[in-house]
């Protein structure tokens, strides 16, 4: 990435001048804000454990983990407490939690929703819901949030993945039967009838990760598995929709097999039009973390990010790819180095994987089992909710579970400092100060006032993570003698920060 250097100019240049080094697509921040979604956190209840998988169905949103606690916004934990064991529901646009509350006796670790929003199903470690026999998965009804009676499909261990498309329900995990039927790792279900259907990858390890394309002719599955149908389809492969037999996909060579020093497996998958988006995570020095997109149909590899920090859950908003990752080192692709600390929140470009303009932040709670951060995501178009093992988000309280929206005006820059003037040379002055960053912006505007008369106008972009560049305009419309004062402005698109005024006397 090009670094910014030092400007000087002189009033007349000003106006037209830009520096803006190469780096990601930057879009207007009409809202106050470069990507889908702002870096402000929105109000949500918490939970008093992980959150492992997320989805949305309409204005409802389905959390699952470890949790058997969720409680209010702000809330120390111990505090304003519910009851909710390993499952529970949120309004979309409020955060608050909703009736729905099945009594689960394990763990929760997928979720998914039909696409016309009728049918939850949940997947995991759990044998009974509400004191039912439900051997790893069940379904609910949306409207009534009421158990499936008659649908019990039952799987012989945890079901770690499910994605549903038209009539049917498929999922992944560690079992090897489901009614059972031999089935190892993969299976899928007819969505009303909860029927075993013939789809039958046959992977030799686990699945961590599944997802289908828009049509749903393409099957996207993932995990540490090494073999699809006896053959070689190392942690990642494309299948079909009626047999699963696994189809061509060149993309899947970008994940390296494993080494004594370093094993990477998918972890995430998350399709969206034409692109399929994978995330992986690693085990062993700078072994491959980052993410990938292919194209749907060809399974041709289209980017590839290598950040270092394993990636455990994405999502497609547009033209952007939100990752929860514990990312380090993205010097790879441009963007910051080891010791700048630990960025769990990022979003990259869905056009090229570039770091893009948004950076909230959590943290991982070192006392959990998973010690990672975020885990999961979803979206309802205009949000993004986030859930993980944190404690904070933003360096506020809010365990477990956050949501972040496309409300109008996202972070403010950082605010200006006073600016530094000199009268070395007759008849002008130099003002010079520090550049800014924003949080949700790359692109900002730094305006320069003398008094109220704005002198100089320009647009630099930057990251929150480099160190902060002096910036010199020269004041030529000034007069010996005469008393001024020179501020800066900095305006994000809708935010503006007004930085503190210096008075000097022209030489």
């Amino acid at each position: 990435m090009k670094k910014l250097v030092l400007a000087v100019v002189t009033v007349a240049a000003v106006l037209a001048a830009a520096l803006i080094p190469s780096g990601p697509p930057v879009q207007a921040a009409n809202g106050g804000f470069g990507s889908a979604v702002s870096a402000i956190k929105q109000l949500s209840w918490q939970t008093n454990s992980s959150v492992n998988a997320l989805a949305t169905a309409g204005n409802v949103v389905y959390a699952g983990g470890l949790f058997t606690r969720i409680r209010q916004p702000g809330k120390a934990a111990g505090q304003g407490e519910a009851v909710r064991t390993y499952v529970a529901a949120f309004n979309r646009t409020t955060g608050a939690p909703l009736a729905f509350a099945p009594k689960l006796n394990g763990a929760v670790w997928a979720i998914a929703t039909s696409p016309d929003a009728k049918w939850v199903v949940i997947g995991g470690d759990f044998t009974t819901v509400n004191g039912i026999k439900r051997n790893h998965i069940a379904m609910f009804s949306v409207a009534t949030g009421r158990l499936v009676s008659a649908w019990d499909a039952s799987v012989a261990t945890r079901v770690k993945a499910i994605a549903i498309f038209g009539n049917s329900v498929f999922f992944g995990g560690s079992f090897g039967r489901v009614d059972n039927t031999v089935r190892n790792h993969l299976a899928a279900v007819r969505l009303i009838q909860g029927d075993l259907l013939p789809w039958n990858p046959n992977a030799d390890d686990d699945v961590y990760a599944i997802d289908l394309s828009d049509n749903g002719t393409r099957v996207f599955v993932g995990g540490p598995f090494t073999k699809i149908n006896g053959k070689d389809h190392y942690s990642l492969a494309m299948v079909d929709n009626g047999r699963g037999n696994a189809f061509a996909f060149p993309a899947a060579a970008a994940i390296p097999k494993p080494t004594i020093g370093c094993t990477t497996r998918v972890k995430d998958i998350d399709t969206l039009g034409t692109k399929v988006f994978v995330s992986n995570g690693g085990d062993g020095g700078g072994c491959y973390d980052g993410v990938l997109a292919a194209d749907v149909a060809t399974g041709k590899l289209l980017w590839q990010n290598k950040c270092l920090g394993a990636t455990e859950a994405i999502k497609a908003i547009g033209n952007w790819v939100y990752k929860g990752s514990h990312a380090h080192n993205c010097s790879s692709s441009g963007a910051f180095g080891d010791g700048t600390g630990t960025h769990y929140l990022l979003v990259e470009s869905g056009i090229d994987g570039k770091i893009g303009p948004w950076f909230p932040n959590t943290d991982a709670n070192p006392n959990s089992t998973t010690q990672v951060g975020p885990l999961a995501f979803a979206s309802g178009g205009n949000d993004l909710w986030v859930g993980g093992d944190f404690l904070h988000v933003n360096g506020k309280v809010q365990q477990g579970l956050t949501r972040f929206t496309n409300a109008a005006g996202g972070a403010a820059p950082a605010a200006p400092k006073v600016p530094t003037v000199s009268t070395a040379v007759t008849n002008q002055v130099s003002v010079s100060f520090k550049d800014s960053y924003d949080l949700d912006n790359l692109t900002l505007t730094y305006n320069v006032f003398r008094g109220s008369t704005n002198i100089s106008s320009q647009k630099f972009t930057t990251y929150y993570w480099q160190p902060r560049k002096t910036i010199t305009v020269v004041d030529k419309g000034v007069k010996r003698g005469q008393s001024v004062s020179y501020h800066v402005e900095i305006h994000d698109g809708r935010n503006i920060m007004k930085g503190p005024a210096i008075a000097v006397k022209v030489k």
